[in-house]
């Protein structure tokens, strides 16, 4: 009854006390500043890579599955490891301090050099070897420094929203105030991605007659600042807004304990608890989807858009788009539908809507005949009625990974103890993500290499089972997240 006190549409739209405001309003603002970071350079990430020479959507399997899942790994290590030494404000400067540090570099040093850096002798004589149809293999070689800030920004979405903003939102947020505040954070997101559009496709067309250097060096400015920023508020709200007794005694305990639990026994730690394995199979299977589906919507987006600037501005476009239908979903029914259907029929929509959406995107590549009375209906080519839906397919997914998904996944992590929340969702929120992220990957380029014909449009049949188990296999195990998380959160309610 006590989140009714607000008013039919303020319970709805902005669930918050006013001497909440204090507690709330920074840590919004730190998630807008963060996603706004993670869309200038998802915008930037694709088109880079994508639209270069003897390159193509095959390349971001190979990347997702082979740097980035490796590169996950030796950050997750590192930071379990430096967990046990170092406070989590400490690691929290640095590692953004050092996403910072090379997105400079690579602004101003790697991208303008390109061409002097990239190994084309080397990476022409390998494809002769390997043929051109895997040349999605050489092309990581080729254009290396691109790999890099492929991976970085993979990394930057993993590390620094889920591992570290909602790390320590975990330790600030009760888990009664989790229904209320949740969704509000992720509509701070949202709105982020409603400005990265504005922004890429001012500088986007300011420099259209020039070198892509400049788009990328102005771009590279945001984020520069923008990272000063987060580290600012953080520090503020470290100083000012905690209560100065929040980490004595048991306070103290939870939010900044140094535990001594390894990696390797997380892990075994995750393996022998049913619900932490159950949570992380969420996790995976959303990857998996997900990447499957995105990868093969992006190559028929090159073959739509094969210019650099045509693709970035497609892609910018689709992160406006996001940001304005995760918006709303967020802040008039995501916190409502959380509230009234609770946990787990709130967690189940993703995996229904995604799935089936995903089988019929598939459908739509192979099977193009319906398409042609709509194409002469609209004068548009089936071509882009594809990418079109698949454009609908990936806003709608991620609006519902950022205004369900992610709030339900982190309210889990809420009732657990100590070494769960710092060990277990390290390892979830990085390496399950990845598992996904780089299963997808594997699958795509073990059939790319069967098949050999170096599209990855020719795979589109053999995926259409997987997404469907996948999708089904995500429902069980929120079905058994949401009987743990129940027990738990009733536990918790009465210490």
């Amino acid at each position: 009854m006590k989140e009714k006190i607000f008013g039919k549409w303020r319970n709805k739209i902005w669930p918050i006390h006013n001497f909440e405001l204090k507690k709330i309003l920074p840590l919004f603002l730190m998630k807008f500043l963060i996603s706004l970071n993670y869309g200038i350079l998802n915008s930037l990430k694709d088109a880079i890579i994508v639209t270069q020479k003897k390159s193509g959507a095959e390349v971001i399997p190979v990347l997702k599955g082979w740097l980035v899942l490796p590169i996950a790994l030796i950050v997750t290590l590192i930071y379990s490891k430096l967990s046990n030494i170092f406070k989590r404000s400490t690691l929290f400067y640095g590692i953004i301090a050092t996403f910072l540090i090379f997105f400079l570099l690579y602004g101003f040093f790697l991208y303008p050099h390109q061409e002097i850096l990239s190994p084309h002798k080397t990476s022409d004589l390998i494809s002769s070897f390997i043929g051109k149809n895997h040349e999605h293999w050489t092309a990581i070689y080729r254009y290396w420094m691109h790999s890099l800030f492929f991976v970085a920004t993979e990394l930057w979405g993993s590390v620094i929203i889920f591992l570290l903003f909602w790390g320590f939102v975990n330790q600030v947020i009760k888990i009664t105030e989790a229904k209320r505040f949740y969704t509000i954070f992720s509509a701070g997101g949202n709105l982020a991605a409603i400005l990265t559009g504005p922004i890429v496709w001012h500088y986007a067309k300011k420099f259209i007659n020039n070198k892509f250097d400049l788009t990328l060096q102005h771009l590279t400015i945001y984020i520069i600042v923008i990272g000063l920023l987060i580290m600012l508020i953080y520090f503020l709200y470290q100083k000012y807004i905690l209560p100065k007794n929040f980490y004595d005694k048991k306070i103290k305990e939870k939010a900044e304990k140094k535990t001594t639990l390894s990696l390797k026994e997380g892990f075994k730690y995750i393996a022998k608890s049913k619900y932490l394995k159950a949570l992380s199979l969420m996790v995976i299977c959303y990857g998996l989807i997900i990447n499957l589906i995105e990868t093969t919507w992006k190559a028929n987006l090159k073959l739509q858009y094969p210019n650099l600037a045509d693709y970035q501005s497609f892609m910018a476009t689709i992160s406006f788009f996001v940001g304005i239908t995760s918006f709303i979903i967020a802040l008039f029914v995501g916190s409502g539908i959380i509230r009234f259907f609770g946990w787990k029929k709130s967690a189940s929509i993703c995996p229904i809507f995604i799935g089936t959406t995903g089988i019929i995107f598939l459908f739509l590549i192979l099977t193009q005949k319906p398409l042609f009375f709509l194409s002469h209906l609209l004068k548009i080519s089936p071509l882009l009625i594809i990418t079109l839906f698949g454009a609908f397919q990936n806003i709608s997914t991620k609006a519902l990974k950022y205004s369900i998904f992610d709030p339900t996944k982190e309210m889990a992590f809420i009732p657990l103890d100590q070494e769960s929340k710092v060990k277990g969702k390290a390892a979830i929120d990085i390496i399950g993500s990845r598992l996904g992220k780089s299963g997808s990957s594997w699958i795509q380029i073990i059939l790319l290499d069967i098949i050999g014909t170096g599209s990855i449009l020719s795979i589109t049949p053999l995926l259409l089972p997987i997404i469907t188990l996948a999708a089904i296999y995500w429902i069980f195990s929120i079905n058994r997240v949401s009987k743990k998380f129940e027990k738990l959160s009733l536990e918790k309610a009465s210490i």
